[in-house]
């Protein structure tokens, strides 16, 4: 199971980068993950849920601009791989299982990324706009890095 959630953190982490990390911050905070006696231990210190929560709401206003690159290109690509990976590791941390949940957090930060540009582009082509997609996949995002850090208690 913990592999699953690892590997379902990873997902939310290639919709949204910073996302990820702030649901298992904020999981870590309120005692959902339990993080104490390890290496993950930070991410329950209420700095970690203010710096993450504060990146995770920038990237949903900047993700929004026209500006904003694809998150197929390599810097964007990149950043999703090592925040799926790293939050997969802390959900495993809570098991003794970091370096298996490390990878399957990555490998499911691919499957987000590549799955949530392809369905982002299917719903923005349904409602001929992007920013109803783009919502969408804000609202998946959130809730889903909630419930998967919910599900690990």
């Amino acid at each position: 199971m913990l592999y699953l959630l690892a590997l379902l953190i990873g997902v939310i982490a290639g919709l949204r980068a910073m996302t990820a990390p702030a649901a298992v911050a904020w999981g870590a905070y309120l005692g959902w993950l339990p993080v104490a006696g390890t290496w993950a231990s930070f991410m329950s210190h209420w700095a970690a849920v203010g710096i993450f929560t504060i990146l995770a709401i920038v990237e949903l206003v900047t993700d929004q601009l026209p500006s904003t690159p694809s998150r197929k290109v390599p810097q964007q690509f990149g950043a999703r791989i090592i925040m799926g990976a790293f939050t997969g590791a802390v959900i495993g941390a809570t098991g003794g299982a970091t370096i298996v949940c490390l990878i399957a957090g990555a490998i499911g930060a691919v499957i987000g990324t590549l799955g949530g540009a392809e369905g982002r582009g299917r719903l923005a082509a349904a409602f001929g706009k992007d920013p109803p997609a783009a919502f969408i996949e804000d609202a998946v995002a959130i809730i889903g890095g909630l419930l998967i850090v919910a599900a690990v208690a």
